[in-house]
């Protein structure tokens, strides 16, 4: 059955070259893999310190992965850290990670390109974050008595490794040194195709956070525009679709003293026009909306609506708000609930969270609301901005939520360890 899957996986390579002539995203993936080897060496020559390798999808299983890969390079400092990525959207924005020695795009699985990379790489201990199961790589790593981990790992019924004709993909899983899940249904599915080497540690992103949020920087114009009463909405990460909803409910409440900061998740000029133009639409003057890069104390401090229009500052700047709002519930997927839910203010979101058991987590806990229209929307908010004491209640329940389930980290690291001392 490999074979086959080799042959898909080359049908996929030509698909993505053809893709490229017109699709953007399709040529990034393939001119960042030229010259990969090449690059790859260069970097890799001249030491023989161990690699430990990890492989993140793409962004959001970077931020997974992350606490692992700082914990190890502090506590094995004579190991250098290699991060792959499969994807644009990951490798573009963390490609000057500091935390790793060595960043580069994951090559096509092919059996000779699985080959190359890991006679190359020589990797010592392997970490494969949450998903993406590439055969080829997986086998060498398995024939090599490599060992290598599976972290955050979520399981459905739906999927191959729990059908008839997935049995090369629960061989690699099989495979795997030991996988970390982050609930109990994933373990149950796993022991129904007989995989008993796996616990659940939880998810890696809890302690992401926490440290994140203490050592939160510091933003001076934010907290200047928050005030001392801090009745703030901050809306992260939004699409205009959450926006379609997320305007109407809220600007009645600006009247009211409560100010919207704003991060949406595209930055270009189009995008941000749009936003206050339809902020503008919606009763909000020109001189009450402010951008961030434009702004000074003067202009700020009297804003209804502070517009984010940089990278990097969202999760620090959920401090500042007394509920958040997250986007892509109305899209594809929501964004990261847990960024805000740490500093311990409840977290609003669409109706597409399906997927993350943090966001079904923060609900069963009090802390979380899910909406499906605009009218829910505005319900959830006034429920929230009249009843103080409901809102700080909400709010101290996401906190603790998250302080709760720490650890993951610690958990993996002291189940690996003695892969790092054999």
């Amino acid at each position: 059955m490999r074979p086959l899957y080799s042959f898909n996986i080359l049908m996929y390579g030509l698909t993505l070259r053809f893709a490229s002539l017109f699709h953007a995203k399709a040529r990034q993936w393939i001119t960042g893999r030229k010259n990969l080897f090449t690059e790859l060496e260069k970097k890799i020559a001249g030491t023989d310190q161990p690699v430990v390798w990890f492989h993140c999808a793409s962004l959001g299983e970077f931020e997974q992965g992350r606490p692992l890969i700082e914990q190890i390079k502090k506590r094995y400092p004579g190991h250098r850290i290699l991060l792959t990525f499969f994807s644009p959207s990951g490798y573009e924005v963390r490609k000057n990670y500091e935390g790793a020695d060595v960043i580069s795009y994951l090559p096509l699985d092919t059996p000779a390109n699985a080959r190359r990379f890991i006679r190359l790489v020589k990797p010592k201990v392997v970490f494969f974050i949450k998903y993406e199961f590439w055969l080829n790589m997986l086998a060498l790593l398995r024939e090599n008595t490599i060992p290598h981990y599976l972290v955050s790992a979520i399981f459905r019924e739906k999927q191959v490794f729990f059908k008839p004709w997935g049995g090369i993909f629960r061989d690699a899983l099989k495979g795997f040194t030991f996988i970390f899940t982050q609930e109990n249904k994933s373990i149950n599915l796993l022991q129904s195709i007989g995989i008993t080497h796996a616990e659940v540690s939880g998810d890696t992103r809890f302690d992401r956070v926490a440290e994140i949020a203490a050592n939160a920087k510091q933003i001076p114009l934010a907290e200047k525009f928050a005030g001392a009463g801090k009745k703030v909405i901050v809306a992260g990460s939004t699409w205009p679709q959450d926006e379609a909803h997320l305007f109407p409910a809220i600007c009645e409440h600006l009247t009211n003293g409560w100010k919207l900061l704003i991060a949406p998740h595209e930055l270009n000029e189009a995008r941000l026009s749009s936003i206050e133009s339809a902020l503008e639409k919606m009763g909000v003057e020109q001189t009450n909306i402010q951008r961030f890069s434009k702004a000074n104390e003067k202009t700020i401090a009297n804003a209804q609506v502070l517009l984010i229009d940089n990278m990097g500052m969202l999760s620090s700047l959920y401090r500042y708000g007394r509920i958040a709002y997250i986007g892509g519930g109305f899209g594809r997927s929501i964004h990261n609930t847990l960024e805000a839910a740490v500093y311990g203010i409840p977290v609003i979101f669409g109706p597409r969270f399906e997927k993350f058991n943090e966001a079904k987590g923060l609900i069963a806990r009090g802390g979380g609301f899910s909406v499906s229209t605009g009218e829910e929307l505005n319900t959830v908010l006034n429920t929230l901005m009249r009843d103080e004491k409901r809102m700080s209640e909400a709010g101290k329940k996401a906190g603790e939520y998250v302080i709760q389930n720490k650890g993951a980290t610690e958990k993996i690291l002291a189940k690996a360890a003695s892969a790092f001392n054999h």
